[in-house]
């Protein structure tokens, strides 16, 4: 027992730290947006709204680390690295919500919602009218979401840590290390992906944008993120240009950063061996041809924009639209559900998309083809289940199989929880199924359901889906139950001492 007790009493001192010094350091990030300021003085008053949560951050960061007692880092084992993530995703979000707050744009649920969207890269949000936001809060949005969108628990940690943290990696849904230690992936991720935000930025400009509308469009596209700084999203535009750069931008979100990685060494060998944009690819296809003539019965002309731009941005995550969605539900709810079912399957592993990633499926639908043909094929031995990811091939064992098919059910089980909550409050079942799938997937499409007059049950349904599909379940769920466990030997010893 007191083997179990110092080791409980070292972990929480590790997380103590580190969750310490990642709050030392987020105020860079809370006042990233104070540098608009200089291209739109006149709303230099609303600089408090984020300098509150900065200050309280730093403070509450130095009292962690103080508590701590740790004087260096420590190696982060995965069941220290779930509690730390899912601790500073917490932490930021509510710190992320206090500028909405302090403006008094929102109360405190709304500012959650806003928050966890934002660095879910969900997209959905409690402004029907975001043209009246200030710049600063628009950028702050889109801020929330490329930073979101490429994990900053473990940008943060990795840059402060290095190679100590590589089970941050994998707590934030990271499968595929690109290079041999966290620290190096992690400059690689961002050079790619600060490289592509740059190039649209560009692009969007020169096809029309204003430069404050293609940044923030730039940094949501690429994050998977679907914030716009237009109330009818890339619509407002209504510009084929613009949407075909915007596609091109969230189908690269949507790529997981191991097979970017591996196109940008020239390794198109390799590219072609992985199956998971063959498979994405060949599902907007599919999906597209088969929308496509029931379609052009209601939308004419723009059927084919409205659909193909949509099922691009269902299945990456994104949630821009370039049509409005509300009135699908009884024009063309053949669409709502197969978007609704993309938006389950989701982008590739390793990308910024949500969902149930295209890696799972394709290893899924590789597991019946080959049972079908062992099954009416000679049986002679078993065949092993190979993949490619990224530069490396893989065999998927038993034990990948058997956390496959665990996430599938637990991801079952939270959406049909989450649709029937949705149900309880007097939603149609296709308005639920389709509104929760949104924000449970990271995408942020939605029908009209989602608002600031949101029941609070519905609201906090939404938030917690959120929260629990961008760090795929299991490790919140594996926090949880480490924290509890922790809290309960330190009390048995607590009541062993005072009796």
């Amino acid at each position: 027992m007191e083997d179990i007790l110092t080791s409980t009493k070292h972990r929480l001192k590790v997380i103590f730290w580190y969750v310490g010094q990642l709050l030392v350091w987020f105020p860079i990030i809370l006042l990233s947006p104070v540098i608009f300021v200089f291209f739109y003085p006149d709303e230099w008053y609303y600089i408090t709204s984020f300098l509150v949560p900065s200050v309280v951050s730093f403070i509450l960061g130095i009292l962690l680390k103080k508590v701590s007692r740790l004087k260096e880092t420590h190696v982060v084992g995965y069941q220290e690295g779930a509690v730390i993530v899912v601790t500073t995703w917490v932490v930021a979000v509510i710190l992320s919500a206090i500028p909405f707050v302090v403006a008094g744009f929102l109360d405190f649920h709304q500012a959650v919602f806003e928050a966890t969207s934002g660095w879910t890269t969900t997209g959905l949000t409690m402004f029907p009218d975001v043209e009246s936001l200030p710049h600063i809060f628009l950028a702050w949005r889109s801020i929330m979401q490329f930073i979101g969108g490429a994990g900053f628990a473990v940008i943060m940690l990795a840059t402060l840590i290095g190679p100590l943290g590589a089970s941050l990696y994998g707590s934030e849904g990271r499968v595929d290390n690109i290079l041999p230690n966290v620290t190096q992936s992690t400059k690689v991720i961002m050079v790619i992906y600060v490289t592509y935000a740059a190039a649209g930025m560009l692009a969007l400009h020169l096809a029309g944008m204003p430069w404050f509308d293609a940044f923030n469009h730039s940094l949501t596209a690429l994050a998977t993120g679907g914030f716009s700084v237009r109330n009818t999203s890339i619509g407002y535009y209504n510009s084929v240009p613009i949407e075909v750069i915007t596609i091109v931008l969230m189908i690269l979100g949507g790529t997981g950063f191991g097979i970017h990685y591996t196109l940008w060494k020239g390794n198109l060998k390799a590219f072609l061996k992985n199956g998971e944009p063959w498979l994405m690819g060949s599902t907007v296809v599919i999906t597209s041809l088969f929308l496509l003539p029931q379609a052009k019965k209601v939308f004419q002309e723009k059927a084919l924009r409205y659909v193909v731009f949509q099922v691009v941005s269902a299945i990456t995550g994104t949630g821009f639209s370039n049509a409005d969605l509300s009135p699908w539900v009884g024009l063309f709810p053949i669409g709502v559900f197969l978007l609704t079912v993309i938006m389950m399957l989701g982008g590739m592993m390793d990308s910024t998309a949500g969902g149930l990633k295209q890696f799972r499926v394709f290893v899924m639908l590789k597991m019946i083809y080959q049972s079908i043909r062992g099954f009416i094929g000679p049986r002679r031995r078993v065949e092993k289940i190979i993949v490619w990811k990224g530069e490396s091939r893989r065999t998927i064992d038993n034990g990948i199989i058997k956390d496959m098919f665990v996430f599938f059910g637990i991801y079952a089980l939270t959406y049909l929880i989450g649709t029937l909550i949705l149900m309880s409050y007097g939603y149609s079942p296709l308005v639920s199924m389709f509104e929760f799938s949104s924000a449970m997937n990271g995408v942020g499409l939605s029908v009209g359901l989602t608002g600031p007059d949101l029941p609070r049950g519905v609201l906090w349904t939404m938030t917690v889906g959120m929260f629990l599909g961008r760090l795929e379940f299991l490790v919140v769920f594996y926090a949880i139950a480490r924290i509890i466990r922790d809290v309960k030997i330190l009390f048995e010893e607590s009541g062993g001492e005072n009796s």
